[in-house]
């Protein structure tokens, strides 16, 4: 009898592949000073599928060109809690030892943009009070776990129906 392939090793490789580049691409942004910028950071959306996709297509490989549905979603679930607990405790560092200003930039901005639209300042004051709320270290981590995977789930409702093949029944 043959032996299936472990999604949990392939969910460490390609977790760890997508941490490194997320990783990369922030700090980009970082430096930059592009944090906020919607356009850039949606960039980081083709990065996700990117691997997704040579994830399961390695899993499929691995199990003799079979994959089913429930796998793919599964090995996206775990790619993405890799990735998201590895990127969020780099996010976290980044902001919280390396560059303690890069939130209160990324507010003044907010502010900016939001005073340039003519909204009211006691509205806009509210906003900012609400999104340092949401700025703690903690806060910014889990949001950033959960977040890496719901976003990889929902990716891969559509890549595993894409990729999958089901083995057959009679075989």
């Amino acid at each position: 009898m043959e032996e299936k392939a472990s999604s949990a090793r392939f969910a460490l490789k390609w977790g760890l592949i997508l941490a490194v580049g997320q990783i990369l691409f922030s700090t980009a942004l970082y430096v930059t000073d592009q944090m906020g910028n919607a356009g850039l950071s949606s960039l980081s959306y083709i990065l996700i599928i990117a691997v997704l996709v040579m994830a399961m297509r390695d899993f499929r490989t691995a199990n003799n060109g079979y994959m089913s549905y429930g796998e793919g979603l599964g090995l996206s679930a775990l790619i993405g809690a890799v990735s998201g607990l590895l990127s969020s405790a780099f996010s976290v560092f980044y902001t919280t030892v390396i560059d303690t200003e890069v939130m209160a930039r990324l507010a003044d901005r907010v502010r900016e943009d939001l005073e340039n639209k003519n909204i009211p300042d006691n509205v806009i004051d509210s906003q900012i009070e609400m999104m340092q709320k949401f700025q703690s270290p903690g806060f910014l981590f889990i949001f950033g776990i959960v977040g890496m995977i719901a976003m990889s789930f929902i990716f891969a409702l559509v890549i595993a129906a894409i990729l999958r093949k089901n083995k057959p029944v009679f075989e």
